[in-house]
């Protein structure tokens, strides 16, 4: 049963959020976290993985010179912090460039702990199911949000699997994977229709 501290902590992201829309939509970011958590509730999360769920994002996007960090420990706890930091890529600003920042979370993957793996992949679960929504929707127009483009993109998330399962199995995974695949084939039936 989720407690008190899952109410607060959502309406914690969604002023953290309050001002921010996804990437190349008009969709408030808070839908973002919201589904990651209810994703990882959906396969099995402790209320502590669906807090930290919900605060995936929050020291990447509005770290706020360390005050978030502080906060996230003092109402939540050093487990819900320690996850949330083992899904942030970069607190750095200026961010490292994308495919050295990518390169270095792929490798970190092996050594998370099991509840940072299980968000994790529930984040990028997500992330992947709005990318295939979006290409599907918009076709090649939608890799100009992404640093890393189609190659890159494409990549990233085909890595991601691969690191999550040399790491040990999780639940969504297979979900995961079949995403991934389908937007992989999807992919290559456009680049294919083009020549």
């Amino acid at each position: 049963m989720l407690t008190a501290r899952y109410n607060e902590a959502l309406e914690y992201a969604a002023w953290l959020h309050k001002d921010q829309v996804r990437k190349g939509t008009e969709i408030p970011y808070i839908a973002h976290p919201v589904a990651v958590s209810i994703t990882a509730l959906k396969y099995g999360a402790t209320e502590e993985e669906a807090i930290a769920a919900l605060l995936h994002d929050a020291l990447e996007d509005q770290g706020r010179d360390g005050l978030t960090r502080i906060e996230i420990l003092e109402k939540y706890g050093p487990e819900v912090l320690a996850i949330v930091e083992g899904c942030t890529d970069a607190v750095e600003t200026p961010k490292p460039p994308w495919e050295a920042r990518k390169k270095r979370y792929i490798a970190s993957i092996a050594h998370k702990s099991a509840s940072i793996r299980f968000v994790s992949a529930c984040d990028k679960l997500h992330n992947a199911q709005a990318i295939l929504k979006d290409f599907q929707a918009i076709g090649d127009a939608l890799w100009e949000r992404f640093k890393g483009g189609k190659e890159g993109t494409l990549w990233y998330y085909r890595a991601l699997v691969e690191a999550f399962r040399a790491a040990g199995e999780l639940p969504m995974l297979d979900a995961l994977e079949q995403v991934v695949s389908e937007l992989e084939a999807i992919a290559c039936r456009e680049e294919q229709a083009r020549l």
